[in-house]
């Protein structure tokens, strides 16, 4: 089960007057490719994020930050481009827009993908439903050309939704999603688009980083095949991933005061981009909550964080602790806490949801090629 979370809101030039046709330009990634000089390239330039000389190496997705609960991102599709924002899910696979074949309200207050406007589209009877905690989509699967900043990806395929149900998506300030995770939860078997870089040798390195700007700022990104050497002065502490399905990960236990308080005996987590809050089992919500000094209606008073303990998990033999200034949301004077109960069982017991709340305080980098995910503790 994927949980998302909303709250309640959840060109190409002209070629003058001869119209000359364009040729795309080989990119540097291929041009060393073909000479077999790209693997010696990249050991001699890492990612520098001061580089202007090869952007086509190493693409930096900004991510608009809206209330600290929702991070979006543009991406075109089509040809001519067809522009839609959509969420980078680490909690899902599949990418899907509103398409004109959709006459939900939720569609109707979107930009919607018009097939028939593209000259690369490809259509297919096959069907796609996906189910999300908060929200749910139907449509159909179709082909096309997808850019995510400069990585065009050929023959994507994606969903064009038919029917929004519900009120979720309709107050939601993206247009669809664009997942992360892997292609084993991929609904109707379509392969993810970071499936698609990775074959397709469209990135440096099988890998990409998020990082999630606090208090509503600006500098969220997502980093496809490199590492931002600047976010990880402090180091990165990598865990290996207990299932390729979600970015799922083996929690040792969670403490308060030095005292375990949940998760005592061992318990599974995801790092998942796409939830704004940090989901607990709900059997562990009271117990969490009472450890902490709150209430069991998790009302709190903003004059109260700063007695407030840390929160840590323990994680392969490492502590990442979230600080009361992080996982209390202050807005206008108001403060509730970022976290929610929830069941989310699956053959490994119940899920905890390391949302957005947790990746705040760490870049977080997500290794395809040694299914593995990096944590660096932000300053």
């Amino acid at each position: 089960m994927k949980l998302l979370l909303l709250l309640g809101l959840v060109s190409l030039a002209q070629c003058f007057a001869l119209r000359v046709p364009l040729r795309r330009a080989k990119s540097l990634r291929q041009s060393l490719k073909e000479h077999g000089l790209l693997e010696q390239y990249l050991k001699l330039h890492p990612y520098d994020p001061a580089a202007k000389y090869f952007p086509s190496l190493f693409s930096s997705e900004p991510l608009q930050n809206y209330m600290d609960m929702e991070y979006f991102g543009a991406i075109s599709i089509g040809s001519p481009a067809q522009k839609f924002t959509v969420i980078f899910d680490t909690g899902s696979s599949n990418l899907w827009v509103p398409s004109v074949y959709c006459s939900s309200p939720a569609c109707k207050n979107h930009k919607r993908f018009n097939p028939e406007l593209s000259s690369t589209f490809v259509g297919t009877n096959d069907s796609l439903y996906i189910a999300y905690g908060t929200g749910s989509m139907t449509g159909v699967l179709g082909y096309d050309t997808v850019t995510v900043t400069n990585i065009e990806v050929v023959n994507q395929i994606f969903g064009l939704a038919e029917t929004e149900p519900g009120t979720v998506f309709y107050y939601a300030h993206f247009d669809g999603i664009l997942g992360l995770a892997f292609p084993s939860i991929s609904s109707s078997g379509a392969t993810p688009v970071f499936d698609n870089m990775m074959t397709e040798h469209l990135v440096a390195r099988d890998l990409f980083s998020v990082y999630l700007s606090k208090n509503e700022q600006r500098g969220s990104f997502v980093l496809f095949g490199g590492i931002d050497p600047s976010y990880v002065t402090n180091g990165i502490s990598w865990i290996p991933l207990s299932a390729e399905t979600y970015w799922q990960i083996t929690m040792d236990s969670v403490s308060v005061s030095g005292e375990p308080v949940a998760c005592s005996g061992g318990c599974q987590a995801i790092v998942d981009t796409g939830t704004s809050l940090l989901a607990v089992p709900s059997h562990a919500l009271n117990t969490l909550l009472g450890a902490i000094g709150v209430g069991s209606n998790g009302e709190i008073s903003c004059n109260a964080i700063s007695s407030l303990p840390n929160i840590v998990f323990n994680i392969n033999g490492q502590a990442f602790p979230l600080s009361p200034s992080a996982y209390v949301i202050q807005n206008s004077g108001y403060c509730m806490l970022g976290l929610q109960g929830m069941n989310a069982p699956t053959e490994s017991g119940e899920l905890w949801i390391l949302g957005d709340v947790f990746i705040r305080e760490y870049y977080v980098i997500f290794d395809r090629a040694n299914n593995q995910v990096g944590l660096s503790q932000l300053q």
